[in-house]
């Protein structure tokens, strides 16, 4: 079977290849339409929109996986910023407090006979040290934020910051891995020994 990742981001295809499973990497390229509020409804509304788009020209036996991930402050979702304004508003909310990381996840698997979609998001609780201004300041220096859900990297430098996490560590740096190896073994797939 083949496995295709619908993202093109360098943190899910590490994650995957982590676990040792082999995949091709097709970035969907539609745009997104949000019809949801609650983050944890987004990222799977998200995530379902991007695995259909590349699920929808394969004939062969194939699982698409789809993610999104976004931070949540409260019910507000913290996307990638905008610039480095953008980027010091969510910081500076985020310093201090704890937050919420939802990766919404969709798993189609279809062959010929059959098509199957398993959609869930995981949540993930983060709690950040207080920051300085100057801290956040020479954080958003490093260029860093300007490509991540809610301006931050847990895997880089953003790591001085992060006084403990609730949850899966993976669903923060953008794949709940482990939720997707279980959701598939209850399908009879597993993806560490499809080739």
């Amino acid at each position: 079977m083949k496995i295709i990742l619908a993202s093109a981001s360098p943190r899910r295809k590490e994650l995957l290849e982590q676990i040792g499973v082999k995949f091709m990497i097709e970035p969907a390229k539609g745009e997104e339409k949000i019809t949801k509020n609650l983050p944890g409804e987004v990222v799977k509304e998200l995530a379902l929109q991007k695995a259909r788009e590349v699920a929808k020209d394969e004939e062969e036996p194939v699982l698409v996986i789809g993610a999104d991930t976004v931070v949540a402050y409260g019910d507000e979702i913290f996307g990638k910023p905008k610039d480095e304004k953008d980027a010091y508003r969510m910081l500076s909310m985020l310093q201090g407090k704890a937050h919420a990381v939802y990766t919404g996840v969709a798993l189609i698997v279809q062959n010929p006979l059959e098509r199957k979609e398993i959609v869930f998001a995981e949540k993930t609780k983060v709690f950040v040290y207080p920051m300085t201004k100057d801290e956040i300041l020479s954080y958003i220096a490093t260029k860093e934020p300007m490509d991540k859900a809610g301006s931050y990297g847990i895997q880089g430098k953003f790591a001085a910051f992060i006084e403990k996490i609730e949850g899966d560590y993976n669903n923060v740096v953008g794949l709940p891995i482990a939720g997707i190896y279980q959701k598939l073994l209850e399908l009879g797939i597993d993806i560490l020994e499809v080739s």
